[in-house]
């Protein structure tokens, strides 16, 4: 299924596409925005990822490398990738929203971006920013990883930084999440994907 602008002009809903290094907080801003994103008619994705624990920061669905195979032989994702060992996908219940004329928040992958964008050439990528200092604490205050694995994440950061696409919005959330959120619905707002305030 494929989206473009004249799509929504006709009914069809538009994907946000967030997307960031772990640890920037795109869980926590999710988390923070959900009531108000309801409110506005914006559906969030829940993920399938293959560990239970990549769960506890979001309201993803864990299941086994198995489970996760079985239901992509299925065809039950509208997209899915790797990352850090790990499988993800987005559920196609996705297209049904879009199809219904209502904008999806996915939690996206930067790795991903170009394939998703294949697929929907409408989407509006957001990428979750923060300063590599504040992104340090906020890894290694987690406790998910060693201070080797912490360092390497930041050094797999840098490089995807300098690949980012050009049309690629960029969040900053480097300072409280209140001002994260009021600046994700100014972004949303800008872009068409909510009505001006």
């Amino acid at each position: 299924m494929q989206h473009d602008a004249s799509d929504r002009r006709s009914g069809t809903g538009r994907l946000i596409f967030l997307i960031g290094p772990s640890g920037s907080g795109k869980d926590s801003l999710i988390d923070a925005s959900r009531e108000q994103l309801a409110a506005a008619g914006v559906e969030i994705a829940r993920r399938v990822i293959t560990r239970s624990a990549e769960a506890k920061g979001e309201a993803a669905h864990g299941v086994t490398t198995e489970q996760f195979a079985t239901l992509l032989a299925r065809g039950a994702f509208a997209m899915h990738w790797q990352a850090n060992g790990l499988d993800y996908g987005i559920p196609l219940q996705v297209d049904q929203w879009l199809q219904a004329g209502r904008a999806v928040l996915v939690n996206g992958s930067r790795a991903y971006l170009a394939q998703a964008r294949r697929r929907y050439p409408d989407l509006l990528a957001v990428l979750v920013e923060v300063r590599p200092e504040v992104l340090r604490q906020r890894l290694l205050a987690r406790g998910r990883e060693t201070a080797e694995e912490v360092e390497q994440r930041l050094a797999r950061n840098a490089g995807l930084q300098t690949t980012t696409d050009p049309s690629v919005r960029v969040l900053d959330n480097s300072a409280g999440l209140e001002v994260a959120v009021a600046g994700l619905f100014t972004l949303l707002r800008e872009e068409g994907v909510l009505p001006q305030a």
